[in-house]
């Protein structure tokens, strides 16, 4: 690989790793001058951009030039010539734009690159994604308070910061902070002998993003403070915006009293994306890092990954990186390696554990799931242990009935087909299916 193509592999794995706009505004306008002795000279449009790549940028840019290069290598920013700018059509107003707007979204805890426009939609998240669009439009006056839960990885946090700039856009007053950073300004407040400015913050805004409340849950005064916090915005008739990762009356260690307040509002959950979707997260991503990739590649992805959006996009992100950093071409096998660390192979999933994880979680023996009873409360876990037996194992039909209990194959066939339709219709019950399938891959998801 020449050094240009380096400089480009570097820009995209870049261009994956860091907020969208802080790649716009520091790193998308460079340029590779020359790479001579091991260094790559790289112009820049601004004093302010090379000082910030050199201070936060150069050690890692440097760490991905030299696997590229298979050498030691070294970077040299430099200011681009008034021909270099002019031929790059780059306004020095447009620039302060895009620091101010940064600057701006700092100050407010909002990440300027979760917007509603890059939120994939699809029947798993459709309702909490238009219920945070109107909340946006009319902050307090649509649902409020906005209570959105679900699993990790499915974009609360995503919604929850779009509403923050969609109204970020029209001059309100919005904050956003997780749960922990509340408490940690509490408990520098308390520090201090200054709850006042700790409440002027908190109560003198127009819309509190507040993500995670979970995590108060059992530490008292937070909740005291959080509560009338609450009370103080909901009586101004000012907007709460909550995330969890459970509904409110799963929060067994908090306050009744919050959770009665939580209630009094809109409540949502957002579910894990079927495959449709995530294939559709997957080619946004790929579309977004100007690369093209192909839908069979995309597909494995999708089907390996199935309950965390995080964890989906960051496949496609070690996929492409990869690709970049071996030089190879992107393909079923290159894939297959790249993803090799995302799920255990299913052959190390025996099928003695399918059938222990479906019996604790419906609260059954062994014994009983391998029965002949023929009750509901027994034949649908028996059900779903068949379906994860072809799902995660791949056995063959005569095996599983084999492993059920001496069944016949009809008989799996049928459960599998019923399970894979109940999947497909009815959303909790498909996440109940991926939480068992996760368990037996040691995934950590969280999922009501």
């Amino acid at each position: 690989m020449d050094a240009r193509q380096a400089w480009q592999a570097t820009l995209g794995q870049l261009q994956m790793e860091m907020p969208r706009a802080t790649y716009d505004t520091w790193v998308k306008d460079s340029a590779l001058i020359q790479h001579q002795e091991n260094t790559f000279t790289i112009a820049v449009q601004n004093a302010y951009a090379r000082d910030w790549l050199e201070n936060r940028l150069t050690t890692t840019a440097e760490k991905m030039l030299t696997g590229i290069m298979d050498s030691p290598q070294e970077i040299c920013f430099i200011l681009k010539t008034t021909n270099e700018r002019k031929k790059d059509n780059i306004k020095p107003e447009s620039v302060s734009r895009r620091i101010s707007a940064e600057s701006h979204t700092h100050n407010t805890q909002i990440n300027s690159r979760y917007t509603f426009n890059n939120f994939i939609v699809g029947p798993n998240n459709r309702l909490p994604h238009a219920a945070s669009q109107a909340v946006s439009e009319s902050p307090a006056n649509a649902y409020n308070p906005l209570f959105l839960y679900g699993g990790v990885g499915l974009g609360k946090t995503h919604l929850l910061q779009a509403i923050g700039n969609e109204t970020l856009i029209r001059g309100v007053n919005v904050l956003y902070v997780s749960s922990e950073e509340f408490t940690n300004d509490l408990i520098n407040a308390i520090r201090r002998h200054d709850t006042s400015s700790f409440r002027d913050r908190y109560r003198s805004i127009d819309i509190l993003l507040i993500d995670d409340i979970q995590f108060i849950a059992g530490k008292e005064s937070t909740q005291e403070e959080f509560f009338h916090t609450f009370n103080t915005l909901y009586g101004q008739n000012k907007q709460i915006v909550i995330t969890s990762d459970r509904s409110p009356k799963s929060l067994v260690r908090l306050e009744e009293r919050l959770r009665s307040r939580f209630e009094c509002g809109l409540i949502v959950d957002i579910q894990p994306p079927e495959l449709e979707t995530r294939i559709a997260i997957l080619r946004t991503k790929a579309e977004r890092a100007g690369r093209v990739v192909p839908d069979e590649i995309l597909e494995t992805i999708a089907y390996q990954i199935q309950a965390n959006i995080r964890e989906l996009e960051g496949a496609l992100t070690r996929v492409l990186a990869y690709s970049d950093l071996s030089g190879k071409p992107l393909t079923l096998e290159l894939t297959k390696i790249a993803l090799t660390d995302f799920a255990p192979s299913p052959s190390t999933v025996k099928p003695d554990q399918v059938i222990e994880v479906v019996a604790e979680a419906f609260s059954l023996t062994r014994e009983e799931i391998l029965s002949r009873n023929r009750s509901k409360n027994i034949s649908l876990p028996r059900q779903i242990a068949m379906y994860l037996l072809r799902d995660i194992i791949n056995a063959s039909f005569p095996q599983i009935g084999e492993t059920m209990g001496g069944r016949d194959h009809t008989t799996v066939l049928y459960a599998c087909e019923k399970i894979g339709s109940m999947i497909e219709k009815d959303d909790q019950f498909r996440r109940k299916v991926f939480h068992l399938r996760d368990q037996l891959f040691k995934h950590k998801v969280c999922v009501q």
